[in-house]
Order: C-alpha cells, then structure tokens, then sequence
C-alpha cells in the first residue's frame, strides 16, 4: 500500500509595501493553481482571508465569526484542502487542514470597510484589472474541498506563466510549488511552519515598513477623528498640539528637554489623575525619579568627598542648610522635597529657613552621604537600634 507525499505549497503572494496579500487560483469545485494559466479554463483568484484581516482593528479569535458573516454573501469561502497539503508560513491544524478565502469582490469589501485611505487606494489600483475581470463571477460556495493541484508544470514553464502574471498584477512575488518526500522530512528551517498570518521572514527593514506604516494609519485615524468631533477636544487641544509638535521634533531628530517638560507637564495638568494612595500614574513617575536619582549616587559621593576635603579644618562651622544642599545634591532633589514639604511658596521663606536643615538631613540620609554632626549622630542611634 503506497503512502501519498506531503505536499508543502508556499502561496504566491501580492506585495503592497505595508500589506502582504496571498492567494490561489481556483479552477474548479476540486483543484486550483499557485499560477496563472491563461490557455485553460477562467480561473478564479481568491485572497487569503488571514492577510486580508492582518492590521486591522479585528481581533484573531474574532475572525471566523466575519469571514462566515461575508461567505454568506458568496464573497468568502473556507476551503478544505487534501491532507496531502501543507502549507508553508501558515499554521493550520491538520485535523481539518482549512483556510478562509476571499473573491477580488470580498477584498473590495474588506478594504473600503476595514483599510485607511490609503490602503483603500493602494487596492483600487492594483486590483481594479482583476475585478473587471471577475465581474461577472458568480458568488463563491460557502465551502469548497480542494483535492488537486494543476500546475505541476516544469520549472521553466511556472517560470514563464509566472512572470506573465507579474505584468498583469504589479506587486506580485513569485513564489514556486514544493515538493517533499513520503515522511514530510527535510533538512530546511521549519521553524517558521505553519505561523498563522505571520509571513516567514521578517527583515528589519519590513519591520520598519510596517511600524512607519502603523504610525502613519493612527495619524489618519487623528484626523478623521478631529474633523468629526471638534468639541468633544476643545480642553484638550493645546496638549494635542504639543504632543504633535513632539513628534515632529522627533521624527527630525530635533527633540530638545524643553519640549518634552512642557508636554509632560501638559499631559499631568490635563486632568485629575486619583488619589495619591491609588495613583499608577504617580507610582510610575515616582519609580522613575528614584531610578533616577539612585544613578546619581556615584557623582553626589564624589561631589562630598570633595567638599569634606576642602573643609576638613572647619567641619564644625559649615556654611547653613540651603547653601550644603545647594552646592552638594541635584536642583531636582531639593524641588522635590520643597513642594512636598509645602515649602515651595514665597510666602513660606521664615518656615523655609527653619525647616531646611530637616530637608538638609533627608538628602544625606536618602543618598547615603552623611556631612552635617546631626546626621552622624542620628544615624548612629538609628544603626545601633
């Protein structure tokens, strides 16, 4: 009793830059292509419902749910191949071995409902031949069993056929048949195999492509949203505003500290963010601020090394709170700990006067650099309790 080969396919695919489309010829109720062959029959090219929802605002698990939704219209089908075929760059259970399609109509419908304008565009051109060339296609099965392949031509001849196909559908990659042997072994990467809607290579120049691409979708989205709903932004525009002109700095490499505190501060004005025993927002930034000044360690042990050094023969007469904490710790520290001490108005300069030899005492505590008697003596009784 012979054993049928296991037949790897890698779908020939339209390249559209930001979209990868690929897709099969359908000849019949039972075969298909990977090629065009204009000497037989009217075939019908149909798009892999995978990439057809690939980017957009539709979930994964939610993508059966609408390809049923636009198969009963006869704009998509689900085809149940041979188990004799594989796919490569797909992941498909081999239990039912079956994949959603779509007619050129379908693509058309997906892409004025799902794609931005550009995209819409990028299909209306090089699409428009094939669907005029399919209009008067009738609407697909809900489902079709695919058992043979029709284009088990020499190289050569798919070479040719192929590259006829490329002049009629600007964009296309060709992409040829395999073949493996009885057991489905090969010595190739499989790795890949079988990766549902994710294409086998990815450079960093694709990866590139597409988050330029994901950029440039969300700043379509902005304006459309802006147009339809001006009022509902109104508080909101100058911190949009801002937030633009970041990104514009950004993208030239023009992005000064400036820009970015005016931004942030905006977006922190922007609304009441909680409750400080509840706040992310405030735990985020204030694990940012101590990340940041822990890195300062090293720089604020040199800086008091220096000073003791300098003032080792009056270590008993230093000069007064503000100017030690001036002079030896980060401006940020000591705005920190103004504003939380309620120190920070001018109203306050007495209490501020008195109360900064206790700001003095937390900085050397907090960076570990011990300079005033009082904060080696606290810290003594602190240890030794």
């Amino acid at each position: 009793m012979s054993v049928c080969p296991t037949i790897h396919l890698t779908f020939p695919q339209w390249d559209g830059g930001s979209r990868q489309i690929r897709f099969i010829y359908l000849m019949n109720l039972t075969s298909f292509r990977l090629t065009e062959c204009p000497d037989q029959s009217p075939a019908v090219p149909l798009y892999l419902g995978a990439d057809l929802f690939c980017n957009t605002d539709i979930r994964t698990e939610n993508h059966p749910k609408h390809h049923a939704k636009f198969a009963k219209k006869g704009l998509a089908t689900k085809i149940h191949f041979s188990s004799v075929f594989r796919f490569r760059g797909l992941k498909v259970p081999t239990v039912n071995n079956s994949l959603w399609f779509y007619s050129v109509q379908g693509l058309f419908r997906v892409a004025f409902e799902m794609y931005s304008k550009q995209e819409q565009l990028a299909v209306l051109e090089n699409f428009q031949n094939v669907w005029k060339s399919q209009i008067n296609d009738s609407p697909l099965e809900m489902s079709y069993s695919l058992s043979m392949q029709l284009d088990f031509t020499p190289s050569s001849n798919m070479h040719d056929a192929s590259s006829k196909h490329e002049k009629s559908h600007p964009g296309l990659c060709r992409i040829s048949r395999e073949s493996e042997d009885v057991d489905g072994s090969h010595t190739g990467d499989t790795s890949a195999d079988h990766n549902y809607c994710v294409f086998a290579k990815q450079t960093p120049h694709t990866k590139s492509t597409q988050a330029v691409f994901a950029v440039r979708k969300k700043l379509e989205h902005l304006d459309e949203k802006l147009s339809l709903n001006t009022q509902g932004c109104t508080d909101y525009l100058e911190t949009i505003l801002l937030l633009l002109e970041n990104i514009d700095q950004c993208i030239s490499g023009r992005l000064e500290e400036k820009d970015v505190k005016d931004t942030v501060l905006a977006l922190l004005k922007a609304k009441d963010w909680g409750c400080a025993y509840s706040s992310s927002l405030l735990s985020c930034i204030g694990r940012w601020l101590g990340q940041q000044f822990h890195a300062a360690n090293n720089s604020i042990s040199h800086k008091v090394e220096g000073f003791k050094v300098h003032h080792i023969e009056q270590i008993s007469d230093l000069p007064p709170a503000e100017e030690l904490a001036t002079e030896l710790f980060p401006e940020a520290m000591q705005t920190l700990l103004l504003h939380w001490m309620g120190l920070s108005e001018e109203s306050t300069l007495v209490k501020r006067h008195s109360e900064y030899p206790i700001l003095l005492l937390i900085l050397e505590f907090a960076n570990h650099n011990l300079i005033t008697g009082v904060a080696h003596v606290l810290y003594s009784s602190l240890i030794c309790k």
